[in-house]
């Protein structure tokens, strides 16, 4: 397999902006998710607070933030690992380099 280090320092490049938007999207659903609980536990009908805790959690709208985290969370790590295969394919034509050279310097 031929590694072409350039390519991967482009798709690293390339990719850089989407992998912190996806990261920076689900660091803002984490942090909105606590806000949001406390607005629905504030409008909850249960007089205690884990009821209001447990109306707040049962909300449509706290399940669809969840869905929101778990695309997030997806999309953060199909890049996060894409960048991560970036970088070994630079490691390995290193490595593939390093030893090209070493076995020309021994079959001289």
């Amino acid at each position: 397999m031929e590694i072409d280090p350039n390519k991967a320092v482009e798709f690293i490049l390339k990719h850089s902006k989407p992998f912190a938007q996806a990261k920076a999207n689900r660091v803002h659903i984490e942090n909105y998710l606590r806000s949001k609980k406390s607005l629905l536990m504030a409008q909850a009908k249960a007089t205690t607070i884990s009821g209001a805790e447990a109306e707040a959690y049962a909300h449509p709208e706290y399940i669809a933030l969840l869905e929101g985290l778990k695309i997030a969370v997806e999309e953060e790590e199909e890049l996060k690992w894409k960048l991560i295969a970036a970088q070994a394919r630079i490691e390995i034509y290193r490595t593939e380099s390093a030893n090209n050279r070493a076995m020309d310097k021994y079959t001289q």
